[in-house]
């Protein structure tokens, strides 16, 4: 049974999504954050709900704030504001997505959840949940592990995208028209892989002190943010991911760097960024994963 569902969080928005049910009635439950330009209604996760169901597990998928390329964030009194989707998200706001989204599923009666996050989902569960730690949110023991798909290093990948010079060349113009005052302008094209405004780009690659933590290319890092995590946890990229490194060496850099008595990494052979056509295969290890702890 699917169910649709609407939810308030502590800043006054309004999100939607969808609680995928199994038939024999279960606390234990998947919570999906989606990645840019993403949403609820993606394949890849009506395939992940129906074999975690299967599972007698439920799975819980919802828009986030930065669905889609753009889009208004609704408030609670049905103001509407135009600050919304991958082009004027701010990342920092998804820790009330999050946070949203694990009360409501504490209310409906789940007592042990499952933050599930694809690409940029990732980062933001890794934020909010380091954010929950730090302000002792009392509801955190309810988090049993951490799933994360396809993180990404988005600095990185930036600049090999663009090259160093053209990379610094953009930076300086998102400032220069954050100094005019025009923060919600649009990049120029070519800045991105998708539109996206001066201030969401200024988040990611200059005032990213609290999201940027996959630096995979710096041998020296910690690894602090992922080494918080106390919970089991299980990270998977596609064999033709959004990954500079060689997947394989990458997985062994982390093995080496991350500290966690329960973690398994690996990837999905012959699939991309989405996991196309590897759907199921990835739902049968994130079930063999939570069953394991």
């Amino acid at each position: 049974m699917i169910e649709k569902i609407y939810f308030e969080l502590e800043d006054e928005v309004e999100l939607v999504g969808l609680i995928h049910k199994p038939q024999e009635k279960t606390d234990e439950i998947v919570i999906s954050i989606h990645g840019m330009q993403s949403n609820c209604l993606k394949k890849r996760e009506d395939i992940l709900a129906k074999n975690i169901n299967n599972a007698d597990i439920a799975y819980f998928a919802f828009n986030n704030r930065g669905t889609e390329l753009m889009c208004y964030t609704k408030k609670i009194d049905g103001r509407k504001e135009l600050n919304g989707g991958s082009i004027y998200e701010d990342v920092l706001e998804s820790y009330y997505d999050i946070k949203g989204a694990i009360e409501k599923a504490v209310e409906l009666g789940y007592k042990k959840i499952h933050l599930q996050g694809h690409s940029l989902g990732c980062t933001k569960i890794i934020y909010t949940y380091n954010r929950m730690r730090n302000e002792n949110y009392e509801k955190l023991n309810y988090i049993k592990s951490i799933i994360l798909l396809s993180l990404v290093d988005i600095v990185d990948c930036q600049k090999y995208d663009l090259g160093i010079d053209k990379y610094y060349e953009m930076l300086n113009w998102a400032e220069k028209k954050e100094k005019e005052g025009k923060q919600m302008e649009l990049m120029p094209e070519g800045a991105f892989d998708h539109p996206i405004s001066v201030k969401s780009y200024l988040r990611y690659f200059r005032d990213n002190e609290d999201i940027d933590f996959a630096k995979f290319s710096e041998k020296d890092y910690d690894f602090k943010e992922l080494n918080n995590i106390k919970v089991p946890l299980f990270i998977r990229w596609g064999e033709k991911d959004l990954v500079i490194q060689k997947l394989t060496d990458l997985i062994e850099f982390l093995k080496t760097k991350i500290n966690n008595s329960k973690f398994d990494i690996s990837y999905i052979k012959k699939t991309d960024h989405g996991y196309t056509n590897k759907e199921k295969e990835l739902a049968v290890e994130i079930i063999k994963f939570i069953n394991n702890n």
